[in-house]
C-alpha cells in the first residue's frame, strides 16, 4: 500500500463497475444511469489513486460544488459506493472504504412546486380547442393520465394497449421499482379519451404510446419524450412547471378532496409508504393555515 494507496493507481475503475453491473439485479436504463455518474468519482480519484480517504474526500468535494443539489450528490455517491463495496467483496480491494460515511441529509419538503388549478384550467381550455386530429388526440390521452390517474412518466411508458380494458375501466401498471403490474381504476373522462385516442389512431396491439418521429418510429416512447410532448404543451399555457407537477396536482387534489385520509388516497397514488403523502399533507395545512399566520401580525407597522 505505497502511498497510501489500496489497489494499483492505473486500476480502471469504469471497467470493474461495467463488470459489477452486469452481476447486479437492476434494469438496463438504471445500469446506463450508474455507468454515467460515475465518472465524476472515476475523474476524482484518477490522479492519486484509490486511497483509504477516497470515499469521504470525494464525498467532501460533492458538498463544495453549488451546481448539484442534494439529490444530485447523493445519486453520485451512491453509484461510487456500490462500487468500492463490490471490489472489497470480491477482494479486489482490502477495505471497505465507505463504512461510516453517509449520506447527504436531505429535505423531505417538496423542491418543485405542483400545477395550481388555474394551470389546469388554463391547460383543459387549451386541449378543449384543439382540433381532433390523431396528434391532438395522443397529447390529450398522455395528459389526461398524468392529471386523472397521476401516472408517473416511466408507468406511461411502459402501458400497452393489452393492459387495458376500457369496458371495464380498468388498467394495468407496472410502477416504479416493481416486478408485476397492479390493477388501477381509469376515471371515465380517461376511457372516453383513451377510446378516441384508439380509434382516431388505429391502435390495436402493442406499447400504448410510440413515436412519431422519422429515426424512431414506431417505438415505444420515452420519458424524455413525454417531457417534450407535455413541456410544449405547457410552453403554449404558460404553465412553468415541470412534467412531474402534474402527478403533485393529482395527489394534492385527492388528500385535499378526502380530508388527509392519506391511507384512502395510497390506493390511488400507489405510494409504498404514508411518508412521502404526509409530506405532502403538510405542505397543505401549512399553505391553509397562511392566513391565520398573515392576520397575527396585521396590526404592526414596520
Amino acid at each position: 500500500m505505497q502511498n497510501g494507496l489500496i489497489v494499483p493507481q492505473n486500476l480502471d475503475l469504469s471497467h470493474y463497475l461495467e463488470e459489477i453491473l452486469n452481476r447486479l439485479d437492476i434494469a438496463e436504463s438504471s445500469k446506463l444511469d450508474y455507468q454515467n455518474r460515475i465518472s465524476s468519482f472515476v475523474t476524482f480519484v484518477d490522479d492519486s489513486g484509490l486511497n483509504r480517504d477516497s470515499f469521504i474526500n470525494f464525498k467532501q468535494y460533492l458538498a463544495k460544488r453549488n451546481d448539484l443539489g442534494v439529490s444530485s450528490k447523493n445519486k453520485q455517491l451512491t453509484v461510487a459506493r456500490i462500487l468500492l463495496k463490490e471490489l472489497h467483496r470480491l477482494g479486489l480491494i482490502p477495505v471497505d472504504i465507505t463504512v461510516n460515511v453517509k449520506s447527504f441529509i436531505q429535505s423531505k419538503k417538496h423542491k418543485v412546486s405542483g400545477v395550481s388549478e388555474n394551470e389546469i384550467s388554463s391547460l383543459l381550455d387549451y386541449l378543449n380547442q384543439l382540433p381532433p386530429t390523431p396528434q391532438n388526440l395522443r397529447i390529450k390521452a398522455i395528459l389526461s393520465l398524468l392529471v386523472l390517474q397521476g401516472l408517473r412518466q416511466i408507468e406511461l411508458t411502459r402501458l400497452d394497449i393489452l393492459d387495458l380494458d376500457l369496458v371495464a375501466k380498468t388498467a394495468l401498471i407496472k410502477g416504479k421499482g416493481r416486478d408485476d403490474k397492479e390493477l388501477i381504476d381509469l376515471h371515465p373522462i380517461t376511457v372516453k379519451i383513451l377510446n378516441n385516442y384508439l380509434q382516431s389512431n388505429k391502435i390495436a396491439d402493442g406499447a400504448l404510446f410510440v413515436s412519431n418521429s422519422n429515426h424512431a418510429k414506431n417505438t415505444r416512447l420515452t420519458t424524455r419524450s413525454i417531457r417534450r410532448i407535455v413541456q410544449d404543451v405547457f410552453k403554449q399555457v404558460g404553465i412553468r412547471k415541470n412534467t412531474h407537477g402534474l402527478r403533485h396536482y393529482f395527489t394534492t387534489k385527492l388528500i385535499q378532496t378526502y380530508k388527509s385520509d392519506l391511507l384512502e388516497v395510497a390506493r390511488y397514488t400507489r405510494h409504498r409508504s404514508l411518508e412521502m403523502l404526509q409530506v405532502y399533507n403538510d405542505s397543505i395545512k401549512r399553505k391553509q393555515d397562511l392566513p391565520r399566520y398573515y392576520e397575527v401580525f396585521n396590526e404592526l407597522n414596520f
